[in-house]
């Protein structure tokens, strides 16, 4: 099974030449569920199954994305080229998707609205992103990260302020899971994804998110699950106990997710290991894919389920597309805009270091140039934007 390296917080991950297949697969599953999601969920309180769809794959949509975001991001300190590659990979392209959505919503009939400190519908995920990897040399510096990342998790719902404004509070709620992530990258919970007896608990444990889903999908509210806000007296301990509910809201997601990754194929599939390459530029373009579809009743007009299923189908072969190489390619200049030299200054060059670049040793100049690849993304469209 190919994992990242363990690696402390002062030294950065090791260079692998070629992408791991167990993530790839696992992003294009996470982003065909998103995008089944986002394409059913203005019917989703018609139909019973669809409530039960989401709730029992909640865990494994933006949950496994936020864990394999944290999986891909380094908790040493922010320098000049790390600081860039914020600024291309998440900034520039938060603001031309958003620029993007606010011209088709004018296009569809709508106000022409400039979106600043609430990016809209998927595009909050890029401002948390941008926090969180602010946030993570940080909180790697604590002596207990995960447990006060989890308090502060649980505080903020008592705290009014912290709503969608700057995605505050999905940025700090979530934060626990992409500390998480980047935690596995460094080699935790490598026992559970190698032991044999781990995967029929796994198995189990996406069972059982399958029968919360079909016995309590009316239980679970929907403000429970979207971590977008304050918390309500809709929880059966009413406000005072609203902090347990999100609790075991997080815990089952965390646990879930290991499941998840656990029974993921860790070897190479036909297709879907490709796909999952390009899963970010799916979760970028796939809203301006389905908001005309919905603005325009058709997605309403599904009824049977013999439509609803044509749906899914629908869902899963956008995904597909949105993540094939071609189209990764030609929207290369959204998702990652060639402003570089119109933005930023040279790097300084460090002192003592020759002025002719061809005069380094073959194997500095080796190292400089692998120095410039993300571990497991050698995809130049996708890498960075995925995990800056």
């Amino acid at each position: 099974m190919k994992k990242p390296p363990p690696r402390s917080a002062d030294h950065p991950r090791p260079v692998r030449p070629d992408r791991d297949p167990w993530w790839d697969n696992t992003r294009f599953v996470s982003a065909a569920l998103i995008v089944v999601l986002h394409t059913v969920g203005s019917i989703m309180s018609r139909h019973e199954s669809l409530a039960v769809f989401h709730v029992a794959t909640w865990a494994f949509r933006v949950p496994v994305f936020v864990v394999l975001a944290g999986v891909f991001s380094s908790g040493g300190p922010l320098g000049p080229r790390q600081t860039r590659t914020l600024l291309r990979s998440i900034v520039l392209p938060a603001l031309v998707f958003s620029l993007l959505f606010s011209l088709e919503q004018y296009a569809l009939g709508g106000p022409f609205k400039v979106y600043v400190v609430q990016l809209p519908w998927t595009l909050w995920f890029l401002m948390s992103l941008f926090f969180w990897r602010l946030l993570l040399p940080l909180v790697a510096q604590l002596r207990h990260p995960l447990l006060v990342t989890t308090a502060v998790a649980l505080a903020v719902g008592y705290v009014d302020e912290f709503g969608l404004t700057l995605s505050a509070s999905r940025t700090l709620v979530y934060l626990p899971l992409f500390y998480l992530g980047w935690r596995l990258g460094q080699g935790l919970l490598r026992d559970w994804f190698a032991a044999r007896w781990s995967l029929p608990v796994a198995v189990a444990g996406l069972l059982g998110s399958g029968v919360v889903g079909l016995l309590w999908h009316a239980e679970v509210k929907g403000t429970w699950l979207s971590m977008r806000h304050a918390y309500t007296a809709d929880t059966p301990l009413g406000m005072e106990g609203a902090w347990l509910v999100r609790l075991l809201v997080l815990a089952s997601a965390a646990a879930l997710v290991m499941c998840l990754l656990r029974v993921m194929p860790k070897r190479r599939l036909p297709l879907i290991s490709v796909l999952g390459s390009g899963g970010f530029t799916v979760y970028l373009l796939h809203p301006l894919v389905i908001l005309p579809l919905r603005e325009k009743g058709l997605i309403e007009r599904a009824d049977t389920r013999l439509e609803l299923l044509g749906l899914l189908v629908f869902g899963v072969t956008l995904a597909a597309v949105l993540a094939s190489p071609p189209v990764r390619r030609l929207v290369q200049p959204l998702t990652r805009p060639p402003v570089d030299r119109l933005l930023f200054a040279p790097l300084p060059v460090p002192a003592g270091a020759p002025a002719d670049p061809s005069a380094q040793p073959a194997s500095d100049a080796l190292s400089k140039r692998l120095e410039k690849r993300p571990a497991s993304h050698d995809n130049g469209s996708d890498r960075e934007l995925t995990y800056g």
